[in-house]
């Protein structure tokens, strides 16, 4: 029986967390990318190096989107597509934390079809495949059921508690908290370890596409910042933020949020 492509992706993830344990973070070789865009390190390349070598071996007819590859408008004509981040968390990985990730995604016509988001220094799994539902290490995953936005307990950067980005200024009473790595948090939701997540910066894809899955398949909802659905595979690989949570929760923030106030800062 042919390999599915949820099955691919966990091999792949697999692989790639043997790779990256084999680099001691904090001794890694690094570099800042231009404009700002943040480090990468070695091993973020050998991963990436890795992953496009094998995935599009064996689904040649897919298109590539990566962080730590030159995008090119190839990926544009095809109907499914690789959205992957080698690494997602690389200043944690630099600095020798456990919580990076490797987030491996299929979208086809736009929307995530296979999602892999692996932390190999946590041994966590999360798996998400269309109509299948969402795992962590093979149990199920099922999203808080938590009612009451001032009660949640959201995973968040500091600054969406700035009270520009809410209708008249009313920043919504629930408790913050912060994870490295987007598709982590994302993970998080899905598992119920936290209630929602948001983040109103321009996001990029790689960082965001399998997380959008495995949340939906655990019972979520996952937006941009203003309540569209997520698409993927765009022109300019990024999407308008991010918020994620059980759709009682989900409608509240959106509605609380003012659409009208700035993104947090442009990538």
């Amino acid at each position: 029986m042919p390999e599915t492509d949820l099955a691919l992706l966990v091999r792949a993830a697999e692989q790639a967390g043997d790779i990256a344990r084999r680099f001691s973070g904090p001794d890694a070789q690094k570099w800042e990318k231009p404009d700002g865009a943040g480090p990468v390190t070695e091993a973020d390349l050998a991963v990436n190096d890795m992953l496009a070598d094998m995935l599009t071996q064996a689904r040649p007819d897919y298109g590539w989107l990566s962080e730590e590859t030159e995008d090119t408008d190839t990926r544009l004509g095809r109907e499914k597509v690789f959205i992957i981040d080698p690494i997602d968390g690389t200043r944690s990985f630099a600095e020798g934390s456990r919580t990076w990730a490797h987030s491996l995604a299929i979208a086809e016509h736009g929307s995530v079809k296979a999602a892999v988001i692996y932390l190999p220094q946590r041994e966590l799994m999360y798996c998400a495949a269309l109509g299948q539902g969402a795992t962590c290490n093979g149990a199920a995953l099922s999203v808080s059921k938590q009612g009451d936005l001032t009660a949640a307990e959201v995973l968040a950067a500091r600054p969406v508690q700035d009270p520009k980005y809410w209708r008249n200024g009313a920043v919504p009473g629930f408790t913050r908290h912060h994870r490295p790595s987007l598709a982590y948090r994302m993970a998080r939701i899905a598992d119920a370890s936290f209630d929602a997540m948001l983040t109103l910066r321009p996001s990029w894809e790689w960082d965001i596409a399998a997380g959008d899955l495995v949340i939906r398949e655990a019972g979520g909802r996952c937006s941009d910042r203003f309540g569209a659905d997520l698409r993927f595979n765009n022109p300019h690989p990024t999407l308008n933020g991010v918020v994620a949570a059980p759709q009682m929760l989900h409608d509240q923030l959106i509605a609380a949020l003012d659409p009208a106030s700035p993104g947090i800062r442009p990538l």
